[in-house]
């Protein structure tokens, strides 16, 4: 049992009950979209570029069977264009190919075998592009103009004078110096692209209901998309441009999906528009399974990051200037990008308040897979810097690393570096003090600190090293977003046995939605929980209430259950004779919340999360290979609306950001990446786990849901700092980059790998 903020609390929300859909999937009973029967169904693969960039000369067929047929842009009855913040990504390229692996057209037929057979036989001419190829960041800093999809600025208590631009050179060759009263420090960091490795692949299929005119012509009267989705109504808009029928024609049906991380937010709505495109051509039903080379191959990943800081310590070890540069390889479409680019901008300064700051973030465009949401959408690589650059100013002062955050840390009443006002409680300095008691941090880290010079000696012992992050993730959408963008509704519908359906358009992706909500519903009802429905959404019979994203579907969506359950409450019961009894709740931003999205002024996020990570590691000083040998972390998630479930959560992060930090490394060559399989992109396996010691401090939030606040992404955000520091420590010399491989590891120390 995990303590709660001294002991569970029997009877109130936090306290844990069965899962609901717990038995069903691990006795492997869940049906997803790949297990499910549909006679007729077409199967559909991807005719997709194997180099870029190109123009697209022809695509050449061999004499395709009855009942098989190639799509091309020429097929797509509305735009060719997959909509997510604009439609500039295409659903197949009818020229200009931008990156390897990009569709080009689509073949279907009934037999998947022959499909594949037929693929190998398609041959693409491609002709020059007259572009220069852009592959990596560094390519496109090195010209002269390089090809910006946005650039943002930020600055927080900035006077007028000179300030020098950050330090943007290799994150291997930092830069200081000392002047008569201030000790000034240079140095970028960088992290690189990860792989969300859902258990279930891209999955989506594609059916058509259609009138029978007297002349015989047919229109499309419904259709209607099935998959793995984590967002039906971004699903549904992309359809409705790419397809030009009506809403009333579109319907998205969410099945039951096999983990997200935010692969399957935007990327989806390729596939589903793909597939609609198939069936309104065909007139069968078509289905779409990636294979996992395919999916590694062609889907979003996280974005690759260098975020350079240059800052200024007083005499006194104050941070008094900070100026940072954000950049963001954002590969070949802007997809989600300027969204991912704002919460890194918004994070740059982590859980601290600096005297003065001033901020420019950019994503550069290149020629690679787009980049996309993943968990955390931009704030883990922001952490990453500064929490680094924080043990690294900590360093250069002589300080011990927590004992100089301590000094710096976010404060209830302070404001943030957008100007937003930290109304609730922050607790971070009781977090801290639970992390370093259930650690032991302190004694560890003078029993490591003593034997740091064996670092630089050859040996066979292994090196140890402890390091630690301080953080907080914003809970909900950017800003204004929720207001002006998902303006959320929800719906209950109480019958006359008194059961109750919970309408909303968000996804259970493994996360616990499908019994947290329920409990939420049946809490506020005073029922039993079997008395509450949640079923997979339906676009057709629910509201949109937004994306399963962005740590909001406890607080935001499961507060608007909440409401809507205590409006139900104040009515009478329907009768036998009655109908369904239905309400719907309607977003409505708070009211101090104030935003400015054309200068990024005021509430970034109407709440924060907060998280406070230690973590162990040795290293192998042959090998450089490294293991962490321990993690003890600490959350402030408000109330958490199942313990059990979040620890889940938070236990499934930092093993994700252990990964992403250590073993997973997605290299690009030639525009594709080397990695393409689970044999060579490796992600902890259970061995690799170290025992995890997860606390929750309780600070209700008063807007969320009996207290809740965001929870998924938030674990994802420490861990790499707290890693990285460890090791600097074991080892005795700065970290700037992840993934922490040998190789790495070994480059930071020549004098013992030759």
């Amino acid at each position: 049992m995990i303590r709660h903020n001294g002991g569970m609390r029997m009877g109130s929300i936090a306290s844990s009950i069965r899962r609901v859909d717990g038995d069903e999937k691990t006795e492997g009973r869940t049906r997803y979209l790949a297990d499910q029967p549909l006679p007729g169904v077409l199967t559909a693969r991807f005719v997709t570029a194997d180099r870029a960039p190109a123009l697209l000369g022809s695509i050449e067929t061999p004499d395709l069977p009855t009942d098989y047929s190639l799509i091309t842009a020429g097929d797509i009855p509305g735009l060719n264009g997959v909509h997510m913040i604009d439609e500039s990504w295409p659903l197949f390229a009818d020229r200009d190919i931008e990156y390897v692996g990009q569709p080009l057209a689509m073949l279907v037929g009934p037999d998947p075998a022959v499909v594949s057979q037929i693929l190998d036989l398609i041959r693409i001419e491609y002709l020059p592009a007259p572009e220069r190829e852009i592959v990596t960041m560094d390519d496109a800093m090195a010209t002269d103009d390089p090809d910006l999809f946005i650039e943002y600025e930020l600055s927080f208590n900035r006077d007028e004078r000179e300030w020098p631009d950050p330090f943007l050179g290799s994150p291997d060759s930092p830069v200081s110096a000392t002047t008569s009263a201030n000790l000034e420090i240079a140095e970028a960091f960088e992290t690189g692209a990860q792989e969300h490795v859902y258990l279930e692949t891209q999955a989506m299929q594609a059916e058509c209901e259609h009138d029978q005119a007297k002349d015989g012509t047919r229109t499309i009267q419904t259709l209607t998309i099935s998959g793995s989705m984590q967002c039906p109504y971004y699903v549904k808009t992309a359809l409705s441009f790419v397809t030009a029928l009506p809403d009333e024609a579109i319907r998205v049906v969410q099945t039951t999906t096999g983990g997200g991380f935010g692969g399957k937010e935007e990327f989806p709505s390729v596939l589903a528009c793909a597939v609609a495109v198939g069936a309104i051509v065909t007139g069968r039903p078509v289905r779409m399974v990636l294979d996992r080379d395919e999916d590694v191959r062609i889907s979003t990943k996280r974005h690759p990051s260098r975020i350079a800081f240059r800052s200024i310590l007083d005499d006194d070890g104050r941070w008094t200037d900070t100026k940072i540069d954000v950049a963001l390889d954002a590969g070949a479409y802007l997809g989600l990008s300027n969204v991912v680019l704002q919460r890194a901008l918004f994070g740059a300064t982590g859980a601290y308040r600096p005297g003065r700051a001033s901020v420019r973030a950019r994503t550069y465009r290149t020629t690679v897979v787009p980049y996309g949401a993943f968990r955390g959408f931009g704030a883990p690589q922001a952490v990453f810097a500064s929490e680094m650059h924080m043990t690294h100013l900590a360093a250069a002062r002589g300080e011990d690393p927590l004992a100089f955050r301590r000094r710096h840390l976010l404060r209830q009443d302070d404001h943030t570096l957008t100007g937003g006002l930290l109304r609730d409680a922050v607790k971070l300095e009781e977090m801290i003090d639970l992390a370093v008691e259930i650690s032991d941090y302190h004694t560890r880290r003078r029993e490591y600190g003593a034997a740091v010079g064996a670092a630089s000696l050859p040996g066979t012992a292994p090196l140890r090293g402890i390091g630690v992050s301080v953080f907080s993730h914003g809970c909900g959408f950017t800003g204004s977003g929720e207001q002006d963008v998902i303006k959320a509704r929800v719906g209950l519908r109480r019958h006359a046995d008194g059961s109750v359906d919970i309408l909303i358009a968000n996804v259970e992706m493994g996360q616990g939605a499908l019994t947290t909500l329920r409990k939420v519903v049946a809490r506020t009802l005073d029922i039993p929980i079997e008395r509450v429905s949640y079923h997979v959404p339906d676009t057709a019979e629910v509201p949109d209430s937004g994306p399963t994203v962005a740590s909001r579907t406890a607080m935001v969506v499961g507060g608007l259950l909440h409401r809507a359950a205590l409006r139900l409450v104040d009515l009478p019961a329907p009768t036998a004779a009655d109908p369904p009894q239905e309400i719907v709740e309607h977003y409505v931003q708070p009211d101090f919340v104030r935003w400015n999205q054309e200068t990024f002024e005021g509430d970034a996020y109407p709440a924060f999360s907060w998280g406070v990570n230690i973590i162990e590691v040795e290293v192998d000083p042959l090998t450089y290979q490294l293991r962490p040998t321990g993690v003890w972390a600490v959350y402030d998630v408000g109330e958490p609306l199942d313990e059990r479930i979040v620890i889940g959560q938070m236990h499934g992060g930092i093993v994700q950001a252990l990964g992403w930090a250590t073993s997973e490394v997605l290299e690009v060559q030639e525009g594709r990446f080397l990695q393409h399989n689970l044999t060579d992109y490796v992600i902890p396996g259970s061995r690799d786990i170290p025992p995890i010691d997860v606390r929750f401090v309780s600070n209700p939030y008063e807007l969320g849901p009996f207290g809740a606040k965001g929870a998924g992404e938030l674990p994802f955000n420490g861990p790499a700092a707290a890693l990285a520091g460890a090791v600097e420590q074991a080892l005795g010399v700065p970290v700037y980059r992840i993934p922490l491989t040998p190789e790495y590891l070994a480059g930071l120390l020549p004098e013992v790998s030759s």
